[in-house]
């Protein structure tokens, strides 16, 4: 054994996402710290926040009551604060942060090197916290907290279903497959409205349609029950929807498609869910394969209108697709190093600040090459939907049908077209049978 002891840490940083650090460190420490009497007896001399109250408190407390039993102190948002105190003016608000921030530091300094109290400091924005705090000797470590994996929602899930009745037939482990990149309130906030919709129906269960009602509902808004919808747009809508879920069932890399709805929600009339993989939406890497696909996808609305009305006839129902591909184009093309013709490097201006100037020539280099992508993967989409016209009206004829159609569905829809020896993918006949959903599909 060594002579020497490490010093063990203080003060801890927990960098969360919003609704998660506060979840986070209830589950891992379940029981509530024990405070001494000294910190929740009121003081008329208090003239700062809470917690630096309690903080003081803890400084002042002779050395044999700090040296019993661990002291933890959780300090949620700690931007609120502590923030950057300015270089100097400001008004009286101002002064009152910076007081705050000073005995925030000067409480701080009073922790001596083992003494059983650590202090947990949760935020997700780091960056505007002062450097006095954020340095080493202050808060020692800081620690990433991400959002829970699937076992880890299943079991969030379990925790929240305790105390609501919920039917037999309710799979939580098909419910945290489904939302992916949820935290705790996130999944509370969850199950709390599918209680809602049972009770509406006045059940005394909450059965699994649902949970998945107000996983939709959560998503993509409220539907627009009511509305008078005309039969030419209900087919306009339901080639749309069915033109961005035979592309992303079709392409080899890319999320799958959950469900297809031409029932309007919030602004849209029809929506199309795609479920993305737990290892994509943990490692957040994205091939240029998967942004090609991403690009097209979303195209796939726009082509579906054109092969069915003409150009002439097409809406503006895809105004918020061609803004997500223009986004993806230019960041493949100024930031991601995708573009052959502008190379591996930064594009932007000087004001921005990421990247130096540029001339027009390389500017009007970047608006070729990001219409270039656009329209080759749009061209792209079309010639895939107009290879599939089988598949593309028997799933508009199933959305006017039923309105709603399950990722199962498409798979089965997928499946019977390529057995009949129909199927194209990219020009390509395919024999294989479409992957049933969170699977990867087989190469053709």
């Amino acid at each position: 054994m060594p002579s020497w002891v490490p010093r063990s840490p203080t003060a801890l940083f927990w960098l969360a996402p919003l609704a998660l650090a506060r979840r986070s460190w209830r589950r891992r420490s379940p029981e509530r710290p024990a405070f001494p009497s000294s910190a929740r007896r009121p003081r008329s001399s208090w003239r700062c926040s809470p917690v630096l109250a309690l903080l003081a408190s803890v400084t002042s407390l002779p050395r044999r009551r700090r040296a019993r039993p661990a002291l933890r102190i959780f300090i949620d948002e700690i931007d609120a604060v502590g923030r950057q105190r300015s270089s100097g003016g400001g008004g009286r608000g101002s002064d009152e942060r910076e007081q705050t921030v000073n005995q925030l530091l000067t409480e701080m300094d009073g922790f001596e090197a083992n003494n059983g109290v650590v202090v947990l400091a949760a935020t997700n924005r780091l960056d505007v916290l002062d450097k006095a705090l954020t340095r080493p000797g202050r808060f020692d470590r800081k620690i990433q907290v991400d959002p829970p994996d699937v076992e880890g929602r299943a079991a969030i899930l379990a925790v929240h279903a305790r105390d609501k009745s919920m039917a037999p037939s309710v799979d939580l482990g098909v419910v945290a497959r489904q939302t992916p990149g949820m935290a705790g309130a996130d999944l509370a906030n969850l199950l709390n409205e599918g209680a809602i919709l049972a009770a509406r129906r006045n059940a005394s269960e909450i059965e699994q349609d649902d949970i998945s009602s107000a996983l939709e509902r959560i998503q993509m808004g409220l539907e627009r029950k009511g509305g008078v919808m005309s039969e030419r747009k209900r087919r306009l809508v339901a080639y749309h929807e069915a033109g961005h879920a035979i592309l992303g069932a079709l392409m080899k890399d890319y999320d799958v498609v959950t469900k297809v709805s031409i029932v309007p929600r919030g602004p849209a009339g029809g929506v199309t869910i795609f479920m993305p993989t737990e290892e994509r939406l943990n490692s957040g890497l994205y091939s240029k394969e998967f942004l090609q696909n991403r690009m097209c996808v979303a195209l796939g609305g726009r082509a579906a209108e054109e092969i069915v009305n003409g150009k002439a006839n097409v809406t503006t129902g895809a105004s918020s697709d061609f803004q997500q591909c223009t986004q993806v184009a230019t960041a493949m093309v100024t930031q991601l190093g995708m573009s052959d013709v502008v190379g591996q490097r930064a594009v932007g201006s000087q004001d921005q600040g990421s990247a130096p100037p540029v001339s027009q020539r390389l500017r009007e280099q970047v608006d070729a090459e990001i219409r270039r992508i656009v329209d080759e993967q749009y061209e792209r989409g079309v010639q895939i939907l107009r290879s599939n016209m089988h598949l593309l009206d028997a799933l508009a004829e199933l959305l006017l049908e039923r309105e709603k159609v399950s990722g199962e569905e498409l798979v089965g829809l997928v499946n019977e077209t390529a057995a009949a020896g129909k199927l194209v993918r990219d020009e390509q006949r395919v024999m294989a049978a479409a992957a049933c959903a969170g699977e990867s599909t087989p190469e053709p």
